[in-house]
């Protein structure tokens, strides 16, 4: 799904322009928007952002992002982009992408976690959000009994109907059929998470590999990146009576290579937007949420975005109105220069082609 001490690194809009000019054969067409902020740099390789949006203070939100190899972490960020040194977790063995989910019960009282995927010890590591605080016993093996493990891609499905928390993971390699796991995620009766397989799903083109998973909770579907095929939407509920079937494969046409970082807007409880990066574009694109006039599981491309980042691979967007800076939500999209973007909504809603909505 689903998210301070040091200077913050300032970035121009010419050159922001400039640089990227030098990296991208359709620069020289096409207009880049410069974010509000660039984050302090991470030390390794940043990967993929999560949203936590504070409901008592929206203006104090954390963005946590991962910094992509052994030794790596999980960094925590303010809203000007800025490193919380004390909040940080460093010494994780490959975080790859990160997701997060609101109240989870644990002790008997809901706490709120941010999950990652550790690649080189196949596990999960879960934190309580916003203290950082880990929550796992040392963390959850997955894919087990399985040749080719390797965890990636994590999305967090919350269910409407009971409230049960479920991770979904992805690998850097699987079968058709069965390359996405799905675990419930449940107090172990200690104050810690446990995780009980549950579902194992997903069609795989076999390009490339599969690593952005996003879900939406309240629609109930789940959606996922096949690098260099596609979008495929499942439902998310593993109990569902269409569990099995995949409801849409869109945008296979609509990329230079690889589909990468895909994130959902809200624009109210049934509408908005799904955005999907164009890696080596290092543009964005969007399709309706609801699906189009030909069916709910049609998503054609609405428009497309030109950002600033550098082959974007993960990227978080939130309808939530944050601050003055991100008033109709935020985008955060990693780059290649070991930063995250953070873009407010209305930059990309008022971006060249179609007008966008905002939430209502």
């Amino acid at each position: 799904m689903v998210t301070f001490r040091r200077s913050l690194f300032f970035v121009s809009v010419s050159a922001l322009l400039a640089s990227v000019a030098c990296s991208s054969p359709q620069s020289s067409s096409v207009a880049r928007i410069a974010p509000v902020r660039v984050t302090e740099a991470v030390q390794f390789d940043s990967d993929d952002p999560a949203i936590w949006v504070n409901r008592a203070d929206p203006a104090k939100s954390l963005i946590i992002g991962t910094d992509k190899e052994t030794g790596g972490g999980l960094y925590v960020f303010d809203l000007e982009g800025k490193i919380i040194r004390e909040k940080t977790v460093s010494g994780l063995q490959r975080p790859n992408n990160v997701d997060l989910e609101y109240g989870l019960m644990l002790g008997g009282k809901p706490v709120d976690i941010a999950v990652t995927t550790e690649r080189l010890t196949n596990k999960l590591r879960i934190f309580a959000v916003p203290t950082m605080a880990a929550v796992d016993g040392g963390g959850i093996e997955v894919f087990v009994g399985e040749t080719l493990r390797d965890p990636m891609g994590i999305s967090l499905y919350k269910r409407a109907s009971d409230g049960a928390v479920f991770a979904i993971v992805g690998r850097k390699s699987g079968p058709s059929g069965s390359y996405l796991w799905q675990y419930r995620l449940e107090d172990d009766g200690a104050g810690a998470v446990k995780a009980t397989l549950v579902r194992k799903f997903g069609a795989y083109s076999g390009k490339k590999e599969i690593e952005s998973i996003a879900v939406d909770d309240a629609a109930g579907y789940v959606y996922y990146s096949d690098e260099m095929a596609g979008v495929r939407k499942y439902a998310a509920d593993p109990d569902a009576a269409e569990a099995g079937r995949e409801l849409a494969f869109f945008g296979q046409k609509d990329f230079a290579r690889d589909v990468e970082g895909v994130s959902i807007y809200e624009v109210d409880a049934a509408t908005g937007y799904i955005l999907v990066s164009d890696q080596q574009r290092d543009t964005f694109n969007i399709y309706r949420r609801e699906g189009d006039a030909a069916g709910a599981h049609v998503h054609t491309l609405v428009k497309t975005v030109s950002l600033s980042t550098l082959e974007s691979d993960g990227s978080e967007v939130t309808s939530a109105a944050l601050s003055s800076a991100f008033p109709g939500g935020l985008f955060v999209a990693m780059s290649t220069d070991k930063t995250f973007h953070f873009y407010s909504w209305e930059q990309i809603a008022n971006a060249p082609g179609e007008q966008l909505k905002s939430r209502k």
